[in-house]
């Protein structure tokens, strides 16, 4: 069987919290295989993250919800992550992160999707879902989809399982 290439989706909604949460809901009634992880992000005007949801069959592999989310918030950018987990002891998992994202240049922006006061859904895919995906997202302002090699993927998930739990703890705060 060939290993699925996986796909970062970022849809961002702009100050409405409700659609996010709408387009998540719909997210979930997408193929099983569809969806590797994915969450809501809201950040508010000050620039603190908060994570409103996750889960609900959209954590696959195995995967605990909180490594889920620290996977699909480092795959979105790196530093986010970082300042999402400010004042935890996180380690070597979220340099593993940051270092494989400067050499790859892997992640989107935040800045440019979650600016201060907004919302956005980030998912981790399988790129062959991609349709299906991206006709569940119905409300979003704009949505962008970018490749992520398999190399990418174990090395960010290994950096997960490093930190793991400093992560979760960090995040699921």
């Amino acid at each position: 069987m060939e290993d699925p290439n996986y796909v970062l989706y970022v849809a961002s909604y702009g100050d409405d919290t409700a659609a996010a949460a709408e387009d998540f809901k719909a997210l979930k009634h997408v193929d099983e295989a569809a969806v590797v992880a994915a969450v809501v992000l809201d950040r508010t005007t000050d620039g603190k993250v908060d994570v409103k949801e996750h889960g609900g069959g959209l954590v696959g592999g195995g995967t605990v919800a909180g490594g889920a989310v620290g996977l699909v918030i480092g795959l979105f950018s790196p530093p986010l992550l970082a300042a999402t987990a400010i004042g935890a002891a996180i380690g070597a998992g979220i340099g593993a992160i940051m270092k494989r994202h400067e050499e790859k240049k892997i992640g989107v922006d935040a800045e440019e999707w979650l600016p201060n006061g907004s919302s956005a859904i980030v998912a981790v895919v399988d790129d062959v879902y991609l349709d299906g995906i991206d006709s569940a997202i119905t409300k979003a302002v704009k949505k962008t989809n970018k490749a992520i090699d398999k190399g990418d993927y174990d090395a960010i998930v290994q950096a997960m399982n490093e930190g793991g739990d400093a992560i979760i703890k960090a995040v699921d705060a």
